[in-house]
C-alpha cells in the first residue's frame, strides 16, 4: 500500500465509520465508510458526501483554445457560454474512445477539463500531441481537491454553507469563484450518481477543512460519507458509463448509447469519420440493459449467449441496491438488442435465463434537475 496515491483527504477516512480502502488504478481510496448499501440509500433519500479528488483536472489556455477543443472532443464546443460545461468525449481516429469527460467554460480563452483518474496520464499526452496555435494544457490534477455532494437533500445542505446564489444554476452550469464554508472554489450543479447535487473544486490545502463543514452542516439532514462502492451503484442505475467497463478503446461511443454527445455536424473533430460511417452503416454492438430471470448476480465480463451463439458480455453489473433486482449493463450483437429479447448469461459454467430490459434502471424525479456524469 506504500506506492498507492493518496488524495489530500486521506487521513480523514477513519473519522467516518469503518472506512475500508482498495487499490483503484494506483489510489488508496475508500470502498465504502459505514456499507454501500447504507450509504447508497442515503444518496438516494437524503445526502452523500464523496471525495473524488483522484480526479483529473487540466486548464486549457489560449486565443485557439475553444477551436482546440472542438478538434478533440466529439459534443459542440462553441454551444458552451461562461459558466456552462458538457459532457463529451475524446477519441482515436477509428472511433474508439480515448476518455469520456467534462468541459467547462470558465472564458473564452480558458477552459477546465475533468478526466478520469486512470487516464490522467494517456490524455495529457493525446492532447499535448494534438495542440494547435497559442494554446497551452496544464496539468491541475494534483492541485485540486474534488469533493461531490449529491442527494435530494444536497441543496439544503449547501444553503447552510453559502451564501453564494447557487439556486438559479442549471444541470451542467457552475460559479467559478464561490465561497463554501469559507473556502474559495468552483461550485458545479453535476454529479455521477443519478441524483441533484453539486460538485466543489476546491484547492487541495482546504479539502479537510471543507469536508468537515460540509459534514457538520449536512448532520442534521442525514448526511452520509460514502465511498466508491455506492459511487459505482449509484452510476449503474442511472446507466452512467465508466470508463474501461462500457467505454473503452475497443468501445465507440455510439455502441455505448451516447450518439447525443456526438455531433457529426459541428464540424470536423478526431474520429468524426469513423463514427459518421458508423452511424450510417449501423452500430455493431449496442449497449443494453438486462435483468436475470433466475437466481444470481451478472458481473462485468461474463458473457452473454443467445442459444449457443455468443453475443457479447455484461460491461457492469449488480443487484440494486433501490430497485432489489438483478441487472445488468452489456454489450451485445445489435440484432439481439430489443427490450424483451431472451439471452443468457454464462455465470461460472452455468447458463442463466435473462432478458434485455430498458435502461436506465432509474429515474429521479423529473421536476427536479438532472445529474450529469462526473
Amino acid at each position: 500500500m506504500a506506492n498507492l496515491r493518496t488524495t489530500p483527504l486521506h487521513s480523514l477516512y477513519k473519522e467516518y465509520g469503518e472506512a475500508r480502502c482498495i487499490d483503484f488504478g494506483g489510489w488508496d481510496l475508500p470502498v465504502q465508510f459505514t456499507g454501500i448499501l447504507k450509504e447508497h440509500e442515503a444518496v438516494r433519500q437524503r445526502a452523500g458526501l464523496f471525495d473524488v479528488s483522484h480526479m483529473g483536472e487540466f486548464l486549457v489556455t489560449g486565443k485557439f483554445a475553444g477551436d482546440f477543443l472542438q478538434r478533440v472532443t466529439t459534443n459542440d464546443v462553441s454551444r458552451l457560454k461562461d459558466g456552462s460545461a458538457q459532457y463529451t468525449l475524446m477519441c482515436y481516429p477509428d472511433g474508439g474512445v480515448v476518455d469520456d469527460l467534462l468541459v467547462y467554460r470558465i472564458s473564452e480563452d480558458q477552459y477546465m477539463l475533468v478526466v478520469n483518474a486512470s487516464n490522467i496520464g494517456k490524455d495529457l499526452d493525446w492532447l499535448r500531441e494534438h495542440l494547435i496555435g497559442d494554446v497551452t494544457v496544464e496539468d491541475r490534477s494534483d492541485d485540486t481537491a474534488l469533493i461531490a455532494l449529491q442527494g435530494p437533500l444536497a441543496g439544503e445542505i449547501l444553503d447552510r454553507c453559502t451564501e453564494a446564489d447557487w439556486s438559479g444554476l442549471k444541470p451542467f452550469e457552475f460559479l467559478p469563484k464561490a465561497a463554501v464554508c469559507g473556502v474559495e472554489l468552483l461550485l458545479s450543479r453535476t454529479g455521477y450518481t443519478g441524483e441533484d447535487g453539486f460538485e466543489l473544486y476546491a484547492p487541495a490545502p482546504d479539502a479537510a477543512r471543507l469536508w468537515r463543514a460540509l459534514m457538520e452542516a449536512g448532520a442534521p439532514f442525514g448526511l452520509e460519507a460514502a465511498g466508491l462502492g455506492a459511487r459505482d451503484t449509484l452510476r449503474f442505475e442511472a446507466r452512467l458509463p465508466l470508463y474501461g467497463q462500457e467505454l473503452s478503446a475497443d468501445i465507440s461511443p455510439l455502441e455505448a448509447g451516447l450518439g447525443f454527445f456526438v455531433k457529426l455536424d459541428a464540424g470536423d473533430f478526431i474520429g468524426r469519420d469513423a463514427l459518421a460511417a458508423q452511424k450510417e452503416a449501423g452500430v455493431p454492438r449496442k449497449l443494453v440493459g438486462i435483468e436475470l430471470l433466475e437466481r444470481g448476480i451478472p458481473r462485468s465480463h461474463y458473457q452473454v449467449y443467445a442459444g449457443e451463439r455468443l453475443i457479447g458480455e455484461v460491461t457492469s453489473g449488480t443487484q440494486s441496491p433501490t430497485l432489489k433486482r438483478n441487472l445488468g449493463l452489456a454489450l451485445i450483437l445489435a440484432e439481439y438488442a430489443a427490450v424483451g429479447t431472451e439471452v443468457e448469461v454464462d455465470i461460472r459454467g452455468k447458463r442463466l435465463k435473462a432478458a434485455v430490459v430498458k435502461a436506465p434502471f432509474y429515474k429521479r424525479n423529473a421536476a427536479s434537475p438532472a445529474s450529469a456524469k462526473e
